[in-house]
């Protein structure tokens, strides 16, 4: 009896503190801004601290949740997604999105394709495991990069930097998801599975991703009939609750995992459908306020399990080779790829600047990495973890210390009033 007491005051005692994580993010993002540090670092340094001082908190290692880790982050992701593709005010076309277009082809492809065969060559990696770290390095997450995406609905300005990477972020997690299962196919392949190219490509590379971007443009279009032009046509009854966000996203994605396509395209392009349909309509800015609101909960958690995590031996593999190989991303194979990639875009060399260095890593890559590992057996998966770990650790340092004061400086210069 006394055991079992003693296992209810470790639960409450952990509802408490996530409570009151969750709770600090009222507060956060005035904060953040008027201090000039992402929430992101406050909350991972809260995390260690708080693991430090206690240890009846839930032990945050993926190797011994690797399933719960997998749909946590999912959830974060979709929920951010969703967001995402609400608040960007820039209507769809070819010619208007240039930059993310640029972004999660040219940019995503060649800075896969670089961290495959630098692990490859210099790390001694296998195959498997040095593509797996490209397609989890790869992808810019939009679940940590509110200081330099843009901000609500209908906004009065526009900005090159803050549309790239806002819609960059919403895009890419579902485009890296192929080289996902490419690195799984590869990885089942050195376990004795003979390797199916053809069928990943037709499947995972081709069939998937239009699943997933006509689910998102069906069930948008769909939604957006019953939520705007339905109660004015018939003078039905209107929505006002922000909540039905939520509802959707968790709609979208469980239908198109259904049907096999991927959810995280089928959510991003659902939410811009919604936007282009009605670009002004009032209920955007409900809908993404509360999504915002949920994100920011479930960020708050996930940021202080990721602190527990670096307390706890996440980092027990990283050796000097990792740890510098994972600074080269970050500091120099993203920034000049991106770089690269945007050359004739007619964009300030300055704007093409942040927008390559302010490529942040995050939840995006927790996911990637458990769903993988989850998947088949990599011969480096702790090295991998520990890598992605520091990648993440190492972004919400130094781009939470400097994206405010760098995006201040360039919305005095670039931001435009929208006419």
């Amino acid at each position: 009896m006394v055991f079992v007491y003693l296992l209810k005051m470790d639960y409450f005692f952990t509802l408490a503190i996530f409570g009151i994580a969750a709770l600090g993010m009222a507060w956060m993002p005035a904060l953040s801004e008027k201090i000039r540090i992402s929430y992101s670092l406050i909350y991972v340094c809260l995390g260690i601290i708080v693991y430090l001082l206690f240890d009846r908190l839930p032990m945050p290692d993926p190797f011994l949740h690797p399933v719960a880790t997998i749909h946590f982050t999912e959830l974060v992701v979709i929920v951010a997604i969703m967001g995402t593709g609400l608040k960007i005010d820039e209507p769809f076309s070819l010619k208007g999105w240039r930059l993310p277009f640029r972004l999660i082809s040219l940019t995503m492809f060649g800075c896969i394709a670089a961290v495959c065969f630098l692990a490859w060559y210099f790390l001694k990696m296998d195959l498997a495991s040095a593509l797996l770290l490209g397609a989890v390095f790869a992808p810019t997450d939009p679940v940590l990069a509110s200081d330099v995406q843009v901000g609500p609905p209908q906004e009065t300005t526009k900005d090159n930097i803050k549309f790239a990477i806002t819609a960059e972020g919403g895009m890419n997690d579902g485009s890296a998801f192929p080289f996902v299962w490419l690195a799984i196919i590869i990885a089942l392949a050195n376990s004795g599975q003979p390797p199916d190219f053809a069928s990943w490509f037709l499947v995972y590379g081709l069939y998937k991703i239009a699943a997933g971007i006509i689910c998102g443009l069906l069930l948008g279009r769909g939604l957006a009939y019953i939520f705007f032009k339905l109660p004015e046509k018939y003078q039905g009854i209107k929505i006002n609750d922000g909540f039905v966000a939520l509802c959707i996203t968790l709609i979208v994605y469980g239908l198109t995992e259904l049907v096999k396509g991927y959810g995280f395209i089928a959510v991003f392009v659902c939410a811009v459908t919604l936007r282009n349909v009605e670009m002004q309509h009032k209920l955007h800015r409900k809908f993404h306020a509360f999504t915002d609101q949920i994100e920011r909960i479930l960020v708050a958690i996930t940021l202080i399990l990721f602190g527990g995590s670096l307390v706890n031996g996440i980092l027990d593999n990283l050796t000097w080779p990792l740890a510098l190989f994972g600074l080269a991303f970050l500091f120099a194979i993203r920034p000049v790829i991106g770089w690269f990639s945007l050359m004739g875009t007619g964009i300030h060399p300055k704007e093409k600047r942040a927008i390559s260095f302010f490529g942040i890593r995050g939840i995006g890559s927790f996911f990637y990495t458990a769903f993988a590992l989850q998947q088949a057996k990599f011969d480096y998966a702790r090295e991998i973890w520990s890598l992605v770990a520091f990648i993440v650790l190492v972004s919400i340092i130094i781009h939470g210390l400097t994206a405010s004061t760098v995006m201040k400086k360039l919305d005095d210069r670039f931001s435009n009033e929208v006419v």
